[in-house]
């Protein structure tokens, strides 16, 4: 690269006083070369690991579908990152219970103190979720509820159910927007909401059977803010004497692997969610720019759509 061995160790090592054209070209050279830094030997150099630290918000729920996935791939990405990931806890409060050097921040919310505290302190920090001036990844789930609905009202359907969560949460809130958006474009009345206060299949189960019972099956649709949420769905409707899709179609959100392999969903990358996470994490702790990734969204048709009857 025509440098020293100090620049290259900045460079490495995540830490300022670089100019971007050098360490472009420094990060090029390493990838020609296919270097990987030695961890236990940079561990040893800098007396202690970098520590990131895995927030998630007080209250939200982690033994679901998403955040087992998601740990996996970033625990793949961070194995060679020289990066070490701690579970940091929130406190009542709100607010990471332990220090760490970055953080990776999960279920936020609009008045999520975590954010500004963190900004405060000027400790670096990825949200997966999206909010203006934040380095922070998603899927772009508002993206994914329009194709949801487009499928549907493109099968002929306009009286859609959406069993969603918590609508505070920015995710459910994206794609419910979405889904209006493509509802609206359609000319179809805006979609009959469902909340759950237990966003799992159970709590949509529940929901969509209590709904059934009160007001009958006036819909021909449902799109579940989740796969989880779907499976519920389907279950309600089985019940309830509703064949899907011949007399209900439905459709979910992640494609999760066992869990929606049988839904028409709408597939998220979370390998590429984690992946950018930690690059983010890398470009923070060297003080580079904000940058705001949505990662795209596809529809899967299989088998829980079809025409309206």
């Amino acid at each position: 690269a025509g440098v020293s061995i100090g620049t290259v160790s900045r460079v490495v090592n995540e830490r300022g006083g670089v100019r971007q054209v050098t360490r472009e070209r420094v990060l090029a050279s390493i990838a020609r070369l296919g270097y990987r830094p030695d961890r236990a030997a940079r561990e040893l150099s800098v007396r202690r690991p970098v520590t990131i630290g895995l927030s998630t918000a007080y209250g939200h729920r982690r033994l679901i579908p998403f955040f087992v996935l998601f740990l996996e791939h970033l625990l793949d990405e961070l194995a060679t990152s020289g990066l070490r990931l701690r579970d940091v806890p929130a406190g009542e409060d709100g607010l990471p219970t332990e220090p760490a050097d970055a953080y990776i921040l999960l279920g936020a919310h609009a008045d999520d103190p975590r954010l500004a505290a963190l900004e405060r302190q000027g400790v670096p920090f990825v949200l997966v979720g999206h909010r203006e001036g934040v380095r922070s990844v998603a899927a772009d789930d508002v993206a994914g509820g329009r194709v949801a609905g487009e499928h549907l009202t493109g099968l002929g359907h306009r009286d859609v159910v959406h069993v969603t969560g918590d609508e505070r949460s920015q995710s459910f809130a994206d794609r419910l927007a979405g889904l209006r958006q493509a509802l609206a474009a359609a000319g179809a009345p805006p979609p009959t909401v469902l909340t759950c206060e237990d966003p799992s299949a159970l709590g949509a189960y529940r929901a969509l059977r209590a709904h059934l019972e009160g007001e009958g099956a006036g819909f021909s649709a449902v799109f579940a803010a989740t796969d989880e949420m779907a499976v519920g769905c389907v279950a309600a409707l089985g019940d309830a004497g509703l064949d899907v899709p011949r007399d209900v179609s439905v459709v979910g959100f992640d494609d999760m692997p066992e869990v929606g392999e049988s839904l028409t969903t709408v597939r998220q990358d979370i390998a590429e969610v984690a992946r950018v996470a930690v690059e983010l994490l890398h470009e923070g702790l060297r003080g580079a720019s904000v940058r705001d990734v949505r990662v795209p969204v596809r529809l899967v048709a299989r088998g829980t759509t079809a025409e309206r009857r």
